[in-house]
């Protein structure tokens, strides 16, 4: 399905959200990183999603992607149905949300927004706020991997490392990506991998809105990252990937993939190449 079908483009201003919130095919989602954010206010008629649902929460590597039978669940439990236009966006300029996308977009459910800036765009704007919470009308949501191609595993990074048009955007900070602090038996990053932290795509005078396209794609384009090329993203979780996804995915780059292992899954292993 191609954009134009879309009730709202892929990042939606503020002002541009406020004149569709009678719609009744949207569904706006609030998945803050300070799950108190959402009763301080929100944008009326969102509901609140806890942002620990959109990870496995299981084994050794529990920021992996939920099982379809806990997809289905909640996306039931949030009310979507293949009709829904959802509008995601959080309190922290797009990690929870990006992540969210990228959870939509791999089961197939291609009418999506991002708020862009989240609430502090929103609140900056002049916008109402609602403390009122808003519950959904459950619905009966079958999820099944429908786009796997918006995924990438450990072994197939490892398979294609130093492949041409094939690219790795670390989304952690310098320093991590240095191997100068983390949490992992193994710090540094993947082989060949370029670093642009994900704050470095806010713009911090716009409320956090993404930053200026041309200067975006002209930096990426010097790490070495242009959108013809297949890029990886990832984090420490694929939380903050999850906006440097989205980033991609809205300068045009048509081949961004999100590896949910991330850094916990690849710096926790005794058989992954690791560059300092």
């Amino acid at each position: 399905m191609s954009s134009e079908d879309n009730l709202l483009p892929l990042i939606v201003e503020p002002e541009r959200l406020a004149e569709h919130l009678d719609e009744p095919s949207l569904l706006i989602i609030d998945v803050p990183l300070k799950a108190e954010s959402y009763g301080q206010g929100h944008v009326p008629g969102a509901v609140f999603l806890d942002h620990r649902l959109l990870l496995s929460g299981e084994g050794e590597v529990p920021c992996k992607v939920p099982s379809t039978e806990a997809l289905s669940r909640l996306f039931s439990s949030l009310g979507l149905t293949r009709d829904t236009h959802v509008v995601a966006y959080d309190d922290e300029g797009g990690g929870w949300a990006g992540r969210l996308l990228w959870t939509l977009e791999l089961i197939g459910h291609t009418r999506y927004s991002y708020l862009n800036g989240g609430i502090h765009a929103w609140r900056e704007a002049g916008l109402p706020v609602s403390t009122e919470p808003h519950a959904p009308a459950p619905s009966d949501y079958e999820a099944e991997i429908l786009h796997p191609e918006v995924a990438i595993d450990r072994l197939e990074i490892m398979e294609r490392l130093g492949e041409k048009g094939f690219a790795v955007w670390d989304a952690r900070s310098r320093a991590e990506y240095d191997g100068e602090k983390g949490d992992n038996r193994h710090l540094g990053h993947i082989p060949g991998a370029v670093n642009m932290e994900w704050t470095e795509a806010m713009d911090r005078e716009r409320a956090l809105r993404i930053r200026d396209y041309a200067e975006l794609i002209t930096e990426l384009e010097a790490l070495g990252l242009t959108p013809d090329m297949e890029v990886v993203t990832h984090c420490q979780s694929h939380h903050r990937s999850g906006f440097t996804w989205l980033v991609g995915k809205a300068l045009g780059f048509e081949k961004i993939r999100g590896y949910a292992g991330s850094w916990k899954e690849w710096g926790n292993r005794d058989d992954t190449p690791i560059e300092k």
